[in-house]
């Protein structure tokens, strides 16, 4: 496990005797994709990043053998801790240390009332990074015109409290890089570190 300070997933870290949290929190990608700017994403909200800094995944679609629409995919925890919040489209967990993070499944996907998605944990439970917290069927989503990105948010995070942001730029919001694309990532790739 690694020391404090030295990165982590909220569950080894140290606090100062005010119970702030002195050890960083890595937090992973729940999906494999590509990574994308919230900046780039076409919902004014998390574009804005008026519900807090992260980034965005576009989530990679594999074919069904049997030439189907895209095969379910499978969303993991990015980070240690408990579950506060749930719903099918989305869900935060909240580390020991009282960080919570938001991973919110497709844009405006809250109007599919559940359809397509399938829990697998529940509130209140805890969870361990790269755990399967639910699954979703994208495909299914996209060709009834739903965007599919995955915002990943650090809920309450202070200015300049992310580093590592995948791709860079401050809060997210920058460019792409050198890769317009985005970067590749696999669940549980390092997405950014939030900062105690």
């Amino acid at each position: 496990m690694p020391a404090p300070g030295e990165g982590g997933t909220g569950r080894d870290g140290g606090r100062r005797a005010d119970g702030v949290s002195t050890t960083d929190l890595a937090v992973g990608s729940p999906v494999a994709g590509r990574v994308v700017p919230l900046a780039a994403l076409p919902d004014p909200v998390f574009a804005g990043g008026s519900v807090g800094p992260g980034v965005a995944v576009d989530p990679a679609i594999t074919a069904r053998e049997d030439g189907g629409p895209g095969a379910a995919i499978t969303v993991v925890a990015p980070v240690d801790g408990t579950v506060a919040t749930l719903h099918p489209h989305a869900f935060v967990v909240v580390t020991d240390d009282g960080r919570a993070v938001l991973v919110h499944l497709g844009l405006g996907t809250v109007r599919r009332r559940g359809a397509g998605f399938v829990p697998h944990v529940v509130r209140g439970e805890a969870v361990r990074a790269g755990q399967p917290m639910l699954t979703w069927e994208p495909e299914a989503l996209r060709a009834d015109g739903y965007d599919l990105h995955v915002p990943v948010i650090a809920l309450d995070a202070v200015t300049g409290a992310l580093d590592g942001l995948r791709p860079d730029g401050p809060a997210g919001n920058g460019p792409a890089g050198n890769d317009p694309e985005g970067l590749p990532v696999r669940p549980g790739d390092p997405l950014f570190t939030w900062r105690a």
